[in-house]
């Protein structure tokens, strides 16, 4: 709880919230404190593992990746933002392997996979690095502060997995 100040900051831009679908924008206050409190039933129920992402040096954290687990179907589906400050520095591809590798490794999966809106070619750059293969785009697949967009899909098979060194 005690990142939920850092969590609202961070989500709140609008740079930050414009890259996910998931993000609404303006965050309002309380959200990032009822975000936090779920996440440890969530957990326990098999259902997700939310992390923090942390800078490297000071260990204040700079953003968060998600593994959502469908079990029946041995399904993973990985998400993640990072404040704008730290764009570019390799920290979301650091982190997305290791959970990668948990979801292969510890969690037993057969599947991860991972959206992003068309036009973030960063956050496919990033999918590309740990190891995924695209495999389309939805047209108009979700509605983004009013309007539709498109999303590009990405997975990686267990059997297509090799460990990042």
């Amino acid at each position: 709880m005690s990142d939920a100040a850092a969590v609202h900051a961070y989500v709140s831009e609008w740079e930050v919230a414009s890259t996910t679908a998931a993000i609404p924008h303006p965050y309002e206050p309380g959200m990032a404190e009822a975000w936090i409190a779920e996440q440890p039933a969530i957990a326990a129920a098999g259902r997700a593992i939310s992390l923090a992402i942390t800078e490297r040096h000071s260990g204040d954290l700079i953003g968060s990746i998600a593994l959502r687990i469908t079990a029946a179907h041995a399904r993973g589906e990985l998400g993640y933002w990072i404040d704008r400050p730290h764009w570019g520095y390799g920290y979301v591809t650091e982190a997305a392997a290791a959970v990668i590798r948990h979801g292969f490794m510890t969690l037993d999966l057969n599947r991860i996979e991972a959206h992003h809106l068309s036009g973030n070619d960063a956050s496919g750059r990033v999918l590309l690095k740990v190891g995924m293969k695209h495999e389309g785009s939805m047209r108009e697949h979700v509605r983004k502060w009013g309007k539709f967009q498109d999303v590009e899909g990405y997975s990686i098979l267990r059997r297509e997995y090799r460990p990042q060194q």
